[in-house]
């Protein structure tokens, strides 16, 4: 019994003084993270929230996120160079806008690649996930973890959308990289690459008729008042990344580093969970406020995937078959 209560006793010391050591390792901090979005219902905001309450709840109070919204801290491309010059530490961007840092990332950008968020989930939460993030750290990113913005739809102001030729003619922004850019040109539209803190003001001045974007963003955006219709197409998944500057990331002890890398882990939880409860309420909201919303059948869809397969080959040279391969190896895995 003595030897079982000293035991006891020598484990508590032990327990107290790692507890003093990890306390000693959490330094005073503060850290901007961006988004491009709103704050509010936008599919990010919840999981900032829910991130910056975790970090400070386990750093004792000692680290603190500060949010910035609206692109406050500038275009996702201006803070992809900030946070490799350590100026923002933390963004939350669609991993597909990371290929201009490694074109592998680009394959999150592949139409229809994902049939459903178990899948979308498996595949980023897993060795593909990971070996992505891993290609960043080179070019002075560490990737913590994978949120998700959702399925996109497209908008505009001009018809209906019912069928895939009722695209043709359109003059659509998307997110500036060469595979978005390829598939709005494979559906007979004109591509307009712009930054999202651009879309609304070019939506309201017609320089452009529409845009693509999940249901939560369209809704956060309020663009029903610059756009009439959406059509319901699901034609793209987005997972986003949650980044931190590895110039930042280098300057920390391993308890902060388990502390933020935790807490973008527990937050994607989180988030994923909100974004998806949220979208049948958005699109009720987007109809209450006047938006005419279409959906693209079966038919209708297959039509659609049949255009988008020259792109898919052309970006599957551009990433690598390998890769491509592999991500189409763990997709069929869970198809069977």
């Amino acid at each position: 019994m003595k030897h079982m209560l000293l035991k006891a006793v020598a484990l508590g010391v032990t327990a107290i003084a790692m507890a003093a050591a990890s306390a000693q390792d959490i330094k005073e901090r503060a850290f901007k993270f961006h988004l491009a979005g709103p704050e509010g219902n936008h599919p990010a905001s919840p999981g900032m929230k829910k991130f910056a309450e975790l970090v400070s709840q386990r750093s004792g109070g000692k680290m603190k996120v500060n949010l910035f919204f609206n692109s406050a801290l500038g275009t996702d491309q201006a803070v992809v160079s900030s946070l490799k010059g350590g100026t923002v530490e933390l963004a939350v961007m669609n991993t597909g806008i990371l290929a201009s840092e490694a074109k592998e990332l680009a394959i999150f950008d592949f139409p229809f690649l994902f049939a459903n968020e178990k899948e979308s989930d498996a595949v980023v939460d897993g060795a593909i996930g990971k070996k992505m993030h891993a290609l960043l750290e080179p070019k002075g990113i560490v990737g913590l973890a994978y949120w998700e913005l959702g399925y996109r739809q497209i908008t505009n102001s001009k018809r209906a959308l019912n069928k895939v030729e009722d695209i043709e003619g359109l003059k659509l922004r998307v997110i500036p990289n060469p595979i978005n850019v390829a598939w709005v040109k494979a559906l007979g539209a004109n591509p307009t690459p712009m930054p999202f803190a651009e879309v609304y003001g070019g939506l309201e001045q017609k320089a452009i008729d529409g845009q693509e974007n999940p249901i939560g963003v369209i809704a956060a955006n309020k663009f029903w008042e610059v756009q009439k219709f959406m059509a319901i197409t699901n034609h793209q998944y987005n997972p986003q990344s949650v980044l931190f500057s590895k110039k930042v990331w280098d300057t920390l002890s391993s308890a902060e580093k388990k502390i933020l890398d935790d807490a973008a882990h527990e937050s994607a939880l989180v988030q994923r969970k909100e974004s998806r409860a949220q979208v049948a309420g958005n699109l009720e909201l987007l109809k209450k406020n006047g938006m005419t919303v279409t959906s693209f059948g079966p038919a209708e869809v297959a039509k659609l995937r049949e255009k988008m397969k020259p792109v898919i080959a052309q970006f599957t040279a551009n990433v690598g078959e390998p890769l491509v391969n592999e991500m189409n190896a763990e997709l069929a895995k869970m198809r069977k």
